[in-house]
């Protein structure tokens, strides 16, 4: 029987979700059930708090950046063997960008394809009666979705709750719990959101205080009881969402390379190819018996020096690439080009496989999704493949360099093509994070 799931969601960034979603995932895997989650969008980083809190993968549900037999593989996968899936939303509910129905990337979208219930997470703080208002037009905004119930949260007193909760029932919205204000339950953030699973300090008494926090005043019986089963496949993705670099792919993973959709790696691994990790935060070379190598996104900007002193790492680098295809996403990018300057304004020597000199003192936010066309042929697929995939960085490029570009990339505000990521001899690398082949 497939598991039942839910989606925690919330009218706008900011509410709660992250923190109530963890301490659900954890009550709910204290009760002895098998818990799996899943995150809206494309985000690295809450995935592997899912993990740690339930003890079992999660992954990511882009309505975006996938096709719905995808989508639908994903989350049939988690749902396989769970007893409940308790999956986060993304932003508010219904934010989205352009684009066909059902493919917009809100999370409305994963709920109206899977069916699964929404559990709406309120900030209520600076109102009463009127978080009602809130929750009814969420409620009757998107006729495709059913939003189950509330959980409100930033409680100031039980005057207040009350008062809450009269406006909620006027509405007939099942209060499912509410959480008082309590700064001590709000995880550490930096520049790309959270600071990561790995590296928060006391994860799991951190996680084991959500889920005390949380099963004190939410209805956790209440919250089985909402959740959905939907039919899925229970089966592996049939077929990788993008092309395996190679059939055994040494990938670079430590604080500085970390963010890789999970969904990218079980494709892979679904189609053949073995993973081998290395660190070079820890001074290794890529496994010289692998064919290819991927460096992920992350945090290099924050190790400049210390991977610029990895002369082993660099050293094994350049000569792996000199015969095989390499590849490196945002962080990965920078490592891979000339130089590297941190917040600092101190310029660091990088690989120098490619032309490209990024600094992270001169910052710019870029955000969104990007629709690639390969100009050349190479671990993300051939000449004119078309990738759906995100960009979200605060570096920006002080040289771009003599190297041809590796793709042309629209937005989808309408954006016209533009040339993006570099390319030279088997080395390529891009700031946008490739999340699925073009349907």
């Amino acid at each position: 029987m497939t598991a039942p799931g839910l989606i925690i969601a919330a009218p706008r960034s900011g509410s709660g979700k992250t923190t109530i979603t963890l301490g659900l995932q954890r009550a709910m895997t204290r009760r002895g059930l098998v818990v799996r989650g899943l995150k809206c969008g494309p985000d690295y980083i809450d995935p592997a708090f899912h993990a740690a809190a339930t003890g079992a993968p999660s992954a990511n549900l882009d309505s975006f950046a996938m096709q719905d037999g995808l989508l639908r593989a994903i989350a049939g996968d988690a749902a396989d063997g769970a007893d409940l899936v308790i999956a986060e939303g993304s932003m508010g509910l219904f934010d989205a960008v352009p684009g066909p129905d059902g493919h917009t990337g809100a999370s409305a979208d994963i709920a109206a394809l899977l069916g699964w219930p929404i559990v709406l997470v309120i900030d209520v703080s600076g109102q009463a009666q009127s978080a009602a208002a809130i929750a009814l037009g969420c409620k009757l905004y998107d006729p495709r979705i059913t939003i189950a119930g509330v959980i409100l949260n930033k409680v100031a007193s039980e005057r207040h709750r009350r008062l809450v909760a009269q406006g909620m029932e006027k509405i007939d919205l099942l209060v499912l719990g509410a959480l008082p204000r309590e700064a001590s339950l709000i995880l550490p953030e930096r520049h790309l959101g959270l600071v990561q699973a790995g590296e928060t300090a006391d994860l799991e008494a951190r996680l084991e205080a959500l889920a005390d926090a949380v099963a004190a005043v939410v209805d956790l019986d209440a919250l089985l009881a909402v959740a959905q089963a939907t039919i899925l496949p229970a089966s592996p993705l049939a077929a990788p969402s993008l092309s395996a670099p190679g059939r055994r792919i040494a990938i670079a993973r430590d604080a500085a390379f970390s963010f890789v959709y999970p969904h990218v790696e079980a494709g892979w691994r679904a189609a053949g190819a073995e993973l081998v990790p290395f660190s070079p935060l820890a001074d290794e070379p890529p496994p010289d018996d692998c064919d290819a190598c991927w460096l992920p996104g992350g945090y290099p900007e924050l190790h400049a020096g210390r991977i610029a002193g990895a002369t082993r790492f660099l050293a094994g680098l350049r000569h792996f690439a000199q015969s095989r295809p390499v590849h490196g996403e945002c962080g990965g990018y920078m490592v891979l080009g000339r130089a590297l300057i941190d917040a600092e304004g101190v310029s660091h020597a990088m690989a120098g496989l490619l032309s490209v000199e990024t600094s992270f003192a001169k910052r710019k936010m870029t955000l969104g999704y990007r629709r690639a066309i390969l100009e050349a042929g190479g671990p993300l697929g051939r000449a004119g493949s078309a990738l759906t995939g995100h960009e979200f960085h605060y570096a920006t490029i002080v040289t771009q360099g003599e190297d041809p570009p590796l793709a042309m990339v629209t937005d989808p505000h309408g954006s016209a093509p533009a040339p993006a990521g570099s390319q030279r001899g088997h080395v390529t690398g891009s700031f946008f994070h490739a999340i699925a082949m073009a349907g």
